[in-house]
């Protein structure tokens, strides 16, 4: 079931993509992130009201801990998300999101001290392989101009690793609902200043109609329920296991082209695809029976 939970969860994820690019043309990506962030950070505080949490009760020993999530969440990963895919092209954001399971397996082994195995990494190493495929068939740009928006992109997904599992710990402490939203509201708070020194809010009145519909489906579907599906695996499998995973994320995004800009399904994608399915499933060898997996 926590194999499904994760491949929806991919699924979800990889409308960002389209969603962010379309809405990059028209706005500012600080601009949009203000709002995503804020939505965002508003569904997960009714969330924890509801549940009758109160996320201002945090213990001062651990508030560092709040702060570093946050950072990472909003400030580091979302803001270098948003300017990269405006810099450069989106199958090069994927690519450098792709790298993020080797970023996760990095950082756990040597933060976590968690176990690793041939499988594992032969997994990665096969399901980075078939997304090289994918994205080179689709036209990786490594063009000049694209330098800095690819740059900005690794370091999106560097950030998204060291997010994946320096929250681990605060999940299997906390559960992963009341970690996802204090992590999401904390880094709304924190990027709130950047954006009005920045000053986004004056141009609001850039956002139409449309742009508010898809910034309220980025908050909702992708930075909350996505989050909430990333961190609930995260609580039941280890953090190199769950990273893996992200390899479908391109796939998923070719698939969504495929539906709705009538790109082709070529004989490249395929052998790229069957290579990330593998690569998946080797990661996953030595993962039933592991951590915990309740609550």
């Amino acid at each position: 079931m926590i194999y499904l939970i994760l491949i929806f969860q991919q699924f979800i994820a990889s409308t960002t993509h389209i969603f962010s690019k379309n809405l990059t043309f028209d706005l500012p990506p600080t601009l949009i992130l203000l709002f995503r962030s804020l939505f965002a950070a508003s569904l997960f505080l009714c969330i924890l009201l509801f549940r009758k949490q109160n996320p201002f009760l945090l213990e001062r020993k651990e508030l560092h801990k709040w702060l570093i999530l946050g950072l990472l969440n909003v400030p580091l990963n979302q803001l270098l998300f948003y300017l990269s895919i405006k810099s450069t092209t989106a199958p090069n954001v994927a690519l450098a999101y792709a790298l993020s399971p080797i970023f996760i397996l990095i950082i756990s082994v040597v933060g976590l001290r968690e176990k690793v195995n041939y499988l594992k990494v032969l997994g990665i190493v096969i399901g980075f392989l078939g997304i090289t495929i994918i994205l080179v068939e689709k036209g990786v740009s490594l063009k000049s101009e694209y330098f800095l928006g690819n740059l900005l992109a690794l370091l999106a997904s560097i950030s998204w690793a060291f997010y994946s599992t320096y929250g681990k710990p605060m999940i299997n402490k906390y559960g992963s609902t009341y970690s996802t939203a204090i992590a999401m509201i904390m880094g709304f708070l924190m990027y709130l200043p950047i954006s009005l020194a920045i000053g986004d809010l004056n141009n609001v009145q850039m956002i139409k109609p449309i742009h508010w519909l898809q910034i309220l489906y980025l908050s909702v579907m992708t930075s909350g329920v996505a989050y909430l599906l990333w961190y609930y695996a995260l609580k039941r499998l280890p953090a190199s296991s769950v990273g893996v995973f992200n390899n479908l994320q391109p796939v998923f995004t070719t698939i969504l082209s495929i539906i709705f800009f009538e790109q082709t399904l070529t004989e490249l994608y395929v052998i790229g695809g069957v290579f990330v399915l593998v690569g998946v499933t080797l990661a996953q060898t030595n993962s039933f029976g592991g951590e915990s997996r309740t609550k």
